[in-house]
């Protein structure tokens, strides 16, 4: 299927995952080629002593969400700012919830970002004696449960972690 020119003149909605710590550099790059974007960002306070600190820090960290037409995505990639641009595939679920992310940004309410588990989803221990090993979330009300296998017994193993302690695989 072809693509007229129509459509590569269209701009479309990217979640566009940048290099380590380029968030801002990469927010910076869009907005200078007036393209439309949004980096959530967080106040951070920070006390070193008698000295406080405060500095802003990206709610998901790797992550701007912009949009771009598609014949201008490969001059996104120039500044070796980017490591890859993701396609929205459902532009109005994704509009209704960064227009939800928005508000509670600016609710001011303390908040924090948690993986999505659910049961059967793929997780890596990435921290504590555990570290490396693989299985599966049993419970996602309950996420800190996760069941290692041992296929040859049909038999699985379930240990107790913190859901920060896990990482979703794909």
């Amino acid at each position: 299927m072809e693509l007229a020119e129509t459509d590569l003149a269209q701009p479309r909605w990217l979640v566009c995952h940048t290099r380590p710590r380029c968030e801002k550099k990469f927010a910076a790059l869009l907005a200078a080629e007036e393209l439309p974007h949004y980096l959530p960002l967080l106040t951070s306070v920070r006390r070193y002593g008698a000295r406080t600190r405060s500095f802003t820090k990206p709610l998901f960290a790797g992550y701007v969400f912009a949009q771009v037409a598609p014949l201008f995505q490969t001059r996104l990639y120039q500044q070796d700012l980017l490591a890859r641009a993701i396609e929205i595939t459902d532009e109005a679920r994704f509009l209704r919830q960064i227009a939800e992310v928005r508000a509670v940004v600016a609710s001011g309410y303390e908040l924090s970002v948690r993986p999505l588990l659910r049961r059967g989803r793929r997780v890596r221990i990435v921290a504590g004696p555990l570290r490396g090993l693989e299985g599966e979330v049993d419970d996602p009300t309950h996420p800190e449960g996760v069941v290692l296998s041992v296929d040859v017994l049909q038999q699985g193993l379930l240990v107790k972690l913190p859901a920060a302690n896990l990482q979703i695989l794909p």
